[in-house]
């Protein structure tokens, strides 16, 4: 006697119980309710702006900006200018302080580990003081240090000297570019791309034979060369400039509407090859892998915002005329640069000088001069990151196996060796994701230079903002000018953490 089983049919479950629906039922109800919280804002600023007889405009740009303390436009013409001057002003201290706060933070987290009791524990001091003291009294500090207790300039000194130490700022000798610098540095940006094509091709030779073709050499190699020929030949790149010229007129006599469609068909041209691109990836020579909730929610994410974007393009105009301005603004300052058969050396060494203008010694335009706001703001953010960047320094030290240190030992290294050449390599993958986050908070901290009166970026838009009226442009201004450092320091710390990372085989 046989018995058959019956299989129950299967019921799908409800809605409420169903993992598919659940999922985008959230991801789209926050989206949805991001975008409506966007939608409500606007709309009430809009209408607090009409109450207030103000509109959204970034014509401020355009009218005449007052004067500033120090930068490349210390009398802007327009508002442009100053937002250039203030962005000029804060990269200084971002880049700068980056490569300065690198250099200590390495030095204090392995003196810290040091065998030495003093130099171990004059970097435990350092650490200890400068991180348990907040940001902003350190940049006040120094600046009040720089303006108060430095001596003061001498009224009877006078000419070129190698080092001005005074309250009305620190100047140093420093190289600056001259009227055809930009000409030689186009031969510069060729000299980048020969040396990326040189290492990928020394690269190429060592993967073939398996022998050490000193890559990293060849491409600086082929830097220098290029930019050594270029020092002597840069006039002739002065025939670029007509280049420049027709760029600016182009994006000077487009009308906005044209632009607006260009934008618009662009953003959607980039969601679409984002599409493509995302789907090819998926794809395996036996065709289109099964996609799963998440990749069509990231498909209709990247649909919905390139949508979005050309929308914004096409239904507020401001942003569109304010992209062209910019644009016509940078492709004139090249145009201005560059000019058939200029000469001249592209760099100029420059001395400190002390001036009598009047009866009182005051330091000259020549030398690289750090005003007591710039001294602070400097010193500050710089000592503050060196100090976080020691300790995660010591922490990816002290994260390599201690196995490795003993087997450089015993090949008979000695210790700069071994800390050069074993321990900190391998303790690199561990502490450059860390110190990528230093990187980012060291470039937001310099608007804080705004408490000594420095004239970075947001100092010189709360000027404009005050002066104008247009809060909302410019707090959009600086949102936008923050996240794009921020983002391009992210992605510049990303890609080198994707070289250092591990191949598993």
């Amino acid at each position: 006697m046989t018995t058959e089983r019956v299989t129950a049919p299967q019921t799908k479950p409800p809605l409420w119980r169903n993992e598919t629906f659940l999922k985008w039922s959230a991801q789209i109800g926050v989206f949805v309710g991001i975008v409506a919280l966007f939608w409500v804002l606007g709309t009430q600023a809009a209408t607090n702006l009409d109450a207030q007889g103000r509109e959204f405009s970034f014509r401020f740009l355009s009218d005449p900006a007052p004067q500033i303390s120090e930068g490349i436009f210390t009398l802007p013409e327009n508002g442009l200018e100053s937002f250039a001057t203030g962005i000029v002003n804060m990269l200084r201290v971002t880049f700068s302080g980056i490569i300065a706060a690198s250099f200590l933070g390495v030095i204090v987290g392995v003196s810290r580990l040091s065998s030495n009791w003093l130099l171990s524990k004059s970097a435990t001091v350092f650490v200890e003081i400068i991180r348990n003291i907040p940001l902003l009294v350190l940049i006040i500090f120094f600046a009040l240090l720089c303006s108060l207790f430095f001596p003061e300039l001498s009224n009877e000194a006078s000419g070129p000297v190698w080092l001005i130490f005074t309250r009305n700022g620190v100047s140093l000798p420093w190289l600056f570019p001259t009227d055809t610098f930009w000409q030689w540095g186009a031969f510069l940006a060729l000299g980048v791309v020969a040396a990326v094509l040189m290492f990928r091709r020394r690269d190429r030779l060592r993967e073939q034979t398996g022998q050490n073709t000193h890559a990293p050499r060849y491409a600086m190699g082929a830097f220098l060369v290029v930019a050594a020929v270029g020092w002597f030949a840069h006039p002739i790149a002065g025939a670029l400039g007509w280049i420049w010229q027709l760029l600016e007129s182009i994006v000077s006599t487009v009308p906005v509407l044209a632009w607006q469609l260009l934008f618009a068909a662009v953003a959607v041209f980039l969601a679409v090859r984002w599409i493509r691109g995302f789907l090819d990836s998926l794809r395996s020579p036996a065709g289109l892998a099964k996609l799963t909730d998440d990749d069509y929610f990231r498909i209709g994410l990247a649909g919905v915002i390139g949508v979005g974007a050309a929308l914004v393009f096409l239904f507020i105009p401001a942003i569109t005329e304010t992209i062209a301005d910019v644009t016509a603004f940078v492709f004139g300052f090249f145009d201005q640069k560059f000019e058939f058969l200029r000469t001249g050396s592209p760099m100029r060494f420059a001395r400190p000088e002390i001036i009598k203008p009047a009866n009182f010694a005051s330091i000259g335009p020549q030398g690289m001069t750090m005003t007591p706001a710039f001294f602070g703001l400097w010193v500050g953010v710089t000592l503050f990151t060196a100090a976080n960047i020691g300790e995660i320094v010591r922490g990816g030290v002290l994260a390599v196996p201690k196995g490795q240190t003993e087997a450089g030992l015993a090949m008979g290294l000695r210790r700069s060796q071994l800390l050069r050449l074993i321990v900190l390599p391998q303790a690199l993958r561990i502490i450059l994701p860390p110190i990528g986050n230093q990187y980012l908070n060291l470039a937001k901290n310099t608007s804080l230079g705004i408490a000594v009166a420095f004239p970075e970026v947001v100092a010189t838009m709360t000027t404009l903002a005050n002066q104008s009226g247009q809060y909302l442009p410019v707090l959009l201004m600086w949102m936008g000018f923050y996240l794009t450092v921020s983002l391009l320091l992210s992605s510049l710390v990303n890609y080198y953490n994707r070289k250092l990372k591990l191949v598993e085989r």
